[in-house]
């Protein structure tokens, strides 16, 4: 019989675990509302990993790690496209494309990537399955499950203290009214500037995260960089819109006046403007209070 349950009473630090401690063998499935994930394990090793939604085929992960280009990608999607992973792979490390090992770290890095982003699922259904195993044409790895729980029981901590300063991703982005600098002036990561290329008074960041393909983790880690840095600042959205605002219609935004540092010497969060802060901001309100009397 499957192990079955629900990440609200059984998390994914606990299920990797199990798995890890009691060496199994087989794959587990876990469903959000927009997502279905699979991993599959050997003797309690991690071996393969497919986000439903993502295109996992070997040449799409090579060419997100960088190991082709983007010409080499295209060409080998249309002329390689009913070659299975396993052919596809011996076919690049013959042809001198790349060598084995490129494959290998390549395919493990984005196992390990899907993996870590359950850590930040709260909930949704999961089973285990003992006699489900990857496809006979995908390539296998085998990663030790130990440091994969260190590093997601870490990004769980990171979320929750995320989530006090950022509770409500309903919320919307402005530019902040900085006068003295402009936002192209400093050197911001590739993530800040995706999330501030949608920044307008009708994007929701939920609706920013979507559209970027960030995780809950990774708009609320950007956000709060952005927040930190002073250069924007949080806003009720302005009605609600079906589709999301575009880039473009931001350009003009861009050129605002704007004040930026680096990660290391980022002044104090910029507070939410809201005329009457829901529950959620009051909460966080508090929790910042209540930390500053400590510290006292």
């Amino acid at each position: 019989m499957a192990l079955k349950g629900n990440l609200r009473d059984f998390t994914i630090t606990q299920l990797l675990n199990l798995i890890n401690l009691a060496h199994k063998t087989g794959t587990l499935i876990i469903e959000h509302p927009t997502e279905k994930v699979t991993v599959s394990f050997r003797e309690g090793k991690l071996a393969y990993a497919q986000d439903g939604h993502e295109d996992n085929s070997l040449v799409t992960i090579l060419y997100r790690a960088k190991k082709l280009t983007a010409a080499q990608h295209q060409v080998l999607k249309k002329r390689a496209g009913n070659m299975s992973d396993k052919e596809l792979g011996l076919l690049l490390v013959n042809a001198n494309y790349i060598n084995q090992q490129d494959v290998l770290i390549s395919l493990q890095s984005y196992f390990v990537s899907v993996v870590n982003r359950l850590f930040t699922w709260a909930e949704g259904p999961f089973r285990f399955e003992s006699n489900l195993l990857p496809p006979d044409d995908k390539i296998t790895v085998r990663v030790s499950l130990e440091n994969i729980i260190i590093e997601g029981t870490r990004r769980m901590k990171e979320l929750e203290q995320l989530k006090d300063e950022i509770p409500n991703l309903d919320m919307a982005l402005k530019f902040a009214d900085r006068p003295g600098a402009n936002i192209r002036n400093f050197n911001l990561s590739v993530p800040e500037w995706s999330v501030v290329s949608y920044i307008n008074p009708k994007n929701s960041i939920k609706q920013i995260a979507r559209t970027t393909k960030m995780s809950d983790l990774e708009i609320r880690r950007v956000v709060y960089g952005l927040l930190q840095a002073g250069l924007v600042e949080l806003i009720r959205p302005e009605g609600v819109t079906l589709k999301l605002t575009s880039p473009a219609s931001t350009h003009s935004a861009l050129a605002q006046p704007s004040s930026v540092q680096s990660a290391a010497m980022r002044p104090a969060a910029t507070r939410p403007v809201a005329s009457e802060p829901s529950k959620e901001e009051q909460k966080s309100l508090i929790y910042r209070l209540i930390a500053r009397i400590r510290s006292i």
